[in-house]
């Protein structure tokens, strides 16, 4: 299972550090990502990480936001800075097994078969 953490309220500019911890799987084998949903809006691919380190933004969060993983603490996080009202949304981490060492993906969400229960960032202006 995955239990992400780390969201609260911080306001625009300010920075924040998501945490992702798994259990009950090899994370070594696992690509990871964190997708988001804001009030009202679909569901979105935020950033993924691939099993040996390499990693992939959406252009909004780019320069901004980094993704990394600790395979050694089977974790995974996401730092967060400079953060605009935008950003505001229910933050979920997602992990699935790929034979591709160096592969991830944000943009499809079914691919991934482990979901964090989801942890709620909110910035004010």
């Amino acid at each position: 299972q995955l239990q992400a953490s780390g969201g609260g309220l911080v306001q625009a500019g300010g920075s924040l550090r998501l945490s992702c911890a798994a259990s009950g799987f090899n994370f070594d084998v696992y690509a990871l990502a964190w997708f988001r949903q804001a009030p009202g809006k679909e569901h979105e691919g935020v950033s993924c990480i691939s099993r040996d380190g390499n990693t992939y933004y959406r252009d909004s969060v780019k320069g901004r936001l980094t993704i990394s993983r600790d395979n050694a603490k089977y974790t995974m996080y996401l730092h967060m800075t400079t953060l605009k009202p935008e950003d505001t949304a229910i933050y979920y981490c997602a992990a699935v097994s790929q034979q591709l060492r160096n592969y991830c993906s944000y943009r499809f969400p079914a691919e991934y078969d482990w979901w964090g229960q989801g942890t709620l960032v909110t910035v004010s202006s």
